[in-house]
Parts: C-alpha cells; structure tokens; sequence
C-alpha cells in the first residue's frame, strides 16, 4: 500500500505542479487532444507481433500509430520484423529447404546464431510464418502461429490508409530502421528503399502521419537531409548507439538523455523515444523512484517525449504495479500510465494500445503537455 501511495503521490504531485505549454512537435493538430497511443509492433500483447492482424488490431483499439520494425531482404526490400534474426519469430527452423541458411553472424558487436532476412528474398520470405515470440508469457497469442505471413513497410502502409479512409480518422506509421550500420556494411543501407517508399506514398512532409525512428544517430541525421517527415532518436537507458561505437564517439545513452545532449538531438529530430527507466528510475528491487527530468529538458529543447514500453503483464511492471505473484497476469497498466501522463509525457508505446487508449479518455481536457520536475 505504502507503495502504492508512493506512486499516486507522484504523479498527484506532478499534476499539481502542471504549467501550460505550447503543443510539441510531433503532435500536429489533426491528432489526439492528448499523448499519441503508438501501437508496439501492433497490437503485440494479443497478436503475434509486427503481422497485419497485429497492426489491424491496434487500430481497431483505438491506437493513433502503428510501429513497424524494419530490416531488409536479399532483394533489399523493407519487411517488419523487430530483429533481421528470424527463428524467433517464424517458423524458419522448421523449414527443411532453409536449413543451409542457418548462420552465425556479428550484428552490431554480438555473435548471433540464426537466419536472417537478408539471407532470403522476399519470395523466399513469403513462404514463412509467424509465431509468437514469448508464448510462455502471452500463451493466447500462439493461436495464431503458422497463420500469418510477413507483411512489406508498404503493406503497412498501404494497412493504415485503408483503416483511416474507412474509421474517418488518421493512422500514422512510425517505423524503426534497425542496425541501420549493420545493414550498410553488408550493401543493404535501409535509408535509400525508406526513402523510396515515403516518396512513393507522397509521405515525406512534417505534417504528414509517419515519423521514423532509430537507436543510431547517423541515419537520422543523414535523413534529415533527405526527407522533411518527422524524425525521433531512440534513447536506451544502457549503453551507446552502435555508429557512436564504429565512429569512436564515447558518448552514451545517458549522455544523449542529458540538457545538453537533447538540445544536440534537436538539430536533427522532433523528438526522442524514452526508455521508461530513463524518465522513472527504478531501484534494484524494482521500485519506482523520483522522476528525473528528462521530460522537462527535452520539451524546453522542442523535442516531444514518446515513453516504451508499455506492457500489462507484471514482469514488466514496477513492484508498485503489480497485483498479485504470477508475473504473467496483469497487474495495473492504468497506474502505470496515469504516473507517465502526470508527467508529460507526449505518447505511449504499447503492446496493449486499448489500455492506453482507456487510461488517456480518462485524463482532464486540456492537460497540459508538459509539468514541473524538480
């Protein structure tokens, strides 16, 4: 309980200390009077990720985005998966045909043990299915496996346009390159087919519904260059971008999280993508502590905050979160939000988009976007 009162008292705090700000970037006027709910990889908590169904779902939950990981094939076409390392998420271990592709490889300094989809061409991918990549935890989802094929970037794409034409509302995409310097090394570079598909979809304006994101600054920086869509730096809270890494840059995550380092940010993006533990610490039991002031420094440099992850399941909870010992039941998601909304943050990333959906109705018209920390 003592717990429990903790974390309302926070965010109580936080929402008494609120002041008007303007509207951030990222939030334009044709969207959500509110934080944006971006569904994860779809609506991942209920359907094998980053699939059609997945993403058909989040919309039909009520989500404003959906977040297509993106990696490439052989052909160099862009597919969503959340690693170009499949096993886990298809059933390309079964396959006998594709047994030779089994391969060992360095992806971004880390030996990995696998197939990759740069090793199949996309008629070769066609062939597979996904599965559920944490069927202990989401045992419903698993229903599914064998079922679904890999979808394109422009059939996700092509997904959102049809949901918006036909809900009368705008649901925006919100990709993310993945080892962006991987895939350049190996003659793949997943900027140049990105670009393509945005120019051919006439997505490419700062007020049109698409926004990409990156774990590495180069690319970003490079697309700032090329193409005007709205753009967020990706902000972990361990470790560095791998291109800081190759370029010898010694900064850090952390580094990036700091006053400073989001007013660097702010050359190139509209806005970051948090790790919640970056905005709420938590203690080595899992507690949540004092907030830091994260949210604040990257309003005051006009970038928008978007928090990930948000799941339901207590595992990923904080303790003063979860209801109950199995860590694979829910625990309170909704206070989980609430304490993020107290503290401006401008959108969610969930695998269960309904439950931010439901949390932001909840919230007073014309929240501010943005509080006091101290």
């Amino acid at each position: 309980m003592r717990r429990t009162l903790l974390v309302f008292g926070l965010a109580a705090a936080a929402l008494a200390a609120a002041v008007i700000a303007p509207t951030a970037a990222i939030s334009k006027s044709r969207e959500p009077d509110g934080p944006l709910v971006i569904g994860h990889r779809g609506a991942s908590g209920y359907r094998p990720e980053h699939t059609l169904e997945a993403y058909r779902l989040a919309i039909r939950l009520g989500a404003d985005y959906i977040e297509p990981d993106l990696v490439s094939t052989k052909d160099g076409v862009l597919v969503a998966r959340h690693e170009n390392e499949i096993s886990g998420t298809t059933d390309v271990a079964g396959k006998i045909e594709f047994a030779d592709r089994r391969a060992t490889k360095t992806i971004d300094g880390i030996a990995v043990t696998g197939w990759f989809t740069e090793d199949f061409t996309l008629a070769e991918l066609r062939t597979l299915r996904a599965k559920e990549r944490l069927p202990s935890v989401r045992v419903a989802n698993t229903s599914f496996d064998g079922r679904l094929p890999i979808p394109t970037l422009q059939e996700v794409i092509d997904l959102a346009r049809a949901e918006s034409r036909r809900l009368g509302r705008t649901i925006g995409v919100y990709p993310e390159t993945k080892h962006p310097t991987y895939f350049q090394s190996i003659g793949l570079a997943l900027e140049p087919p990105l670009v393509r598909v945005l120019k051919q979809n006439r997505l490419t304006g700062k007020h049109d519904p698409v926004i990409v994101q990156s774990f590495e600054t180069a690319n970003l920086r490079a697309l700032s260059r090329q193409v005007d869509v709205r753009l967020a730096q990706l902000l972990d809270a361990a470790g560095r971008p791998y291109d800081f890494v190759v370029a010898g840059d010694p900064r850090t995550y952390a580094d990036l999280a700091t006053a400073s380092g989001l007013r660097w940010i702010a050359r190139y993006a509209d806005g970051v993508g948090v790790n919640k533990n970056l905005i709420v610490p938590r203690d080595t039991a899992g507690n949540v502590l004092a907030p830091s002031t994260v949210v604040r420094d990257a309003h005051r440099a006009g970038l928008d905050v978007h928090a990930w992850t948000f799941r339901a399941e207590n595992q990923f909870l904080a303790v003063d979160h979860r209801i109950g010992n199995d860590p694979n039941a829910r625990g309170d998601i909704t206070a989980e939000y609430e304490l993020f909304f107290a503290l401006g943050v401008d959108g969610v990333f969930s695998d269960h988009p309904d439950t931010a959906v439901a949390a932001r109705a909840a919230l007073p018209v014309g929240r501010s976007r943005e509080v006091r920390v101290a």
